[in-house]
C-alpha cells in the first residue's frame, strides 16, 4: 500500500505572489503530512499569513503535536501576531502510520472530498477560518487507510471559480467525473483535472489564487512479496520555472 500526494495550484489573475502556501512534512514517527493555507486576500500580504500558519503547523508536526494540537497553536499564534485582524484557511492532511488512518484537520469553509473507491462523501460540517478569534478548533475526520481512498482538498479558487460570469464551480461533479472516465487516475491527474476546470470557468484568468491538493492511496505491485525490513521510501517534486 501507498499513499500518493500530488498538488496544483495558480496564482489569481494579474498578480505577482500566490497567497496560497502547500507544504509536506514527514512524521516524526512514521507517514506524512500536507499542510495548505490560504492567507486573507491575495499577493504579498497574503503569502506572509499563509507561509505564517504552514511554518507554525510544520514546526509543530515535527515535534510530535498532534494534528488538532498545531491547528489550535497556529490559530492562537496568528491572532497574537496580527492582532484579530487577519485570517486564514488550514487544511492538515496526515497519513498516520501509527494508527493507520487518514487524520484530516480543516478551518475551511470549503469542503473536503472524500471519494472511497467511486462513492464520494462530502465533508463539509460548519467550519472557520483561524486568526479572527483564540481557542478557534478546527474540524476532524480520521478514516482508515485504505487502497482505493482518494481525498481532495482546495483553497476558496475553486469555489469562486466562474463567480466572473455568474457560473459556479461543482468539484463534486468534476472529481465524480474523473473518477468515472479513469480506472486508477493519478493524484496528480485528479488535481489538475479540478484545477483545469476552474481556470476554464475562469476564461484562463483565475479571479483567486487556486490550490488543488489530491491524495490517494493506492496497492503496490507484488507488495505481499516486498522485505517489510525494506522500505524504499520516494518523493517526487515538480516546479516550473518558466512564466
Amino acid at each position: 500500500m501507498e499513499v500518493q500526494i500530488a498538488v496544483s495550484k495558480v496564482k489569481k489573475y494579474a498578480t505577482s505572489t500566490s497567497g496560497d502556501t502547500v507544504e509536506v512534512i514527514e512524521r516524526p514517527n512514521g507517514g506524512v503530512s500536507v499542510v495548505m493555507a490560504d492567507g486573507q486576500s491575495s499577493g504579498k500580504g497574503a503569502k506572509w499569513v499563509s507561509s505564517f500558519v504552514v511554518r507554525k503547523i510544520i514546526s509543530l508536526l515535527a515535534e510530535g503535536v498532534r494534528d488538532g494540537a498545531a491547528a489550535r497553536a497556529a490559530a492562537d499564534a496568528l491572532h497574537t501576531e496580527r492582532g484579530g485582524k487577519v485570517s486564514a484557511t488550514l487544511n492538515i492532511l496526515s497519513a498516520d502510520l501509527m494508527s493507520n488512518t487518514l487524520v484530516c484537520t480543516r478551518n475551511n469553509p470549503a469542503p473536503i472530498l472524500l471519494a472511497r473507491d467511486e462513492e464520494i462523501t462530502i465533508l463539509n460540517e460548519e467550519s472557520v477560518p483561524i486568526g479572527f478569534y483564540r481557542n478557534t478548533r478546527p474540524v476532524i475526520t480520521q478514516v482508515e487507510l485504505k487502497p482505493g481512498l482518494t481525498v481532495v482538498i482546495f483553497t476558496d479558487g475553486i469555489t469562486h471559480a466562474g463567480s466572473r460570469d455568474g457560473h459556479s464551480m461543482d468539484a463534486v461533479t468534476c472529481l465524480q467525473s474523473t473518477l468515472d472516465n479513469d480506472e486508477d487516475p493519478s493524484p496528480q491527474f485528479v488535481a489538475d483535472s479540478l484545477l483545469k476546470h476552474a481556470l476554464k470557468l475562469d476564461n484562463g484568468r483565475p479571479v483567486d489564487d487556486i490550490s488543488v491538493v489530491a491524495l490517494r492511496v493506492v496497492s503496490t505491485p507484488d507488495e505481499a512479496t516486498h522485505d517489510s525490513s525494506v522500505m524504499i521510501r520516494r518523493m517526487t517534486v515538480r516546479l516550473p520555472l518558466g512564466p
